[in-house]
């Protein structure tokens, strides 16, 4: 019973030396901003998400662009569908067909950086956990066998619990990297989907501002200009 009670995890951190404890530390706050930009990042989605939605069917349903216009003007548009219709009806009014196409392709762009924000982090966390975690194992088991080293036992039972002990970090290591692996795939696959629907969106607004024609449903509005983030 005082075998049991002498070994785990609370047992671990009390016998680790500093370099140990800065290790779980590193660990502790990779894991926090992790499941930050995981619960931060998945609620922008989904309010984006519906604000899209929302924002589309107003827009397929308006008579017409100064019904558009109007709409964007009452409420300043907080989500890339509607961002990218004021800024093309601005440059509309501005400069010719040249000048909206560069500015599209400016709010295109200025979206994907904040789409892919914090993916950085997501991605070093999942690459580099396993290995904090495999060096806090190493050092942890280099740190056992020197103490059994001193104290003279080297019996299987006082070998057995530090090294076990010392396979924890990898297990903590781990358990940080495959949240923010996961993480990182799945915003990584919703920004390309968001990322293609708003390449669709203006080519169909950039046809319907620049022949003047009505606005009508998406499918009907043939494309004028190639992919406007590829575009020269």
């Amino acid at each position: 019973m005082e075998t049991v009670q002498a070994t785990g995890f609370v047992h671990f951190l009390g016998q680790t030396d500093a370099v140990g404890k800065t290790i779980l530390g590193l660990l502790l706050l990779m894991s926090l901003a992790t499941w930050y930009l995981i619960v931060t990042k998945s609620l922008t989605v989904l309010f984006e998400r519906r604000r899209s939605e929302g924002f589309l069917r107003a827009f397929w349903n308006a008579p017409s662009i100064a019904a558009v216009e109007s709409q964007l003007e009452e409420r300043h548009p907080d989500e890339p569908f509607a961002h990218l219709a004021w800024h093309a009806v601005a440059a509309r009014r501005k400069g010719n067909d040249e000048f909206v196409t560069r500015a599209m392709r400016r709010v295109i762009d200025e979206d994907t950086a904040r789409l892919e924000s914090g993916l950085t982090v997501l991605a070093s966390v999942g690459s580099t956990a396993p290995f904090v975690g495999l060096f806090g194992t190493v050092w942890g088991v280099y740190h056992a066998l020197v103490a059994i080293g001193l104290s003279g036992q080297g019996t299987l039972d006082k070998v057995a619990g530090p090294v076990g002990e010392a396979l924890i970090m990898t297990a903590l290591g781990l358990a940080v990297a495959i949240p923010a692996v996961l993480a990182y795939n799945g915003f990584v696959r919703s920004n390309r989907l968001v990322l293609s629907k708003l390449d669709a969106y203006a080519h169909d607004l950039f046809a319907v501002l620049t022949t003047g024609s009505s606005i009508a449903d998406p499918g009907d509005v043939v494309p004028l200009k190639p992919a406007l983030r590829g575009a020269a």
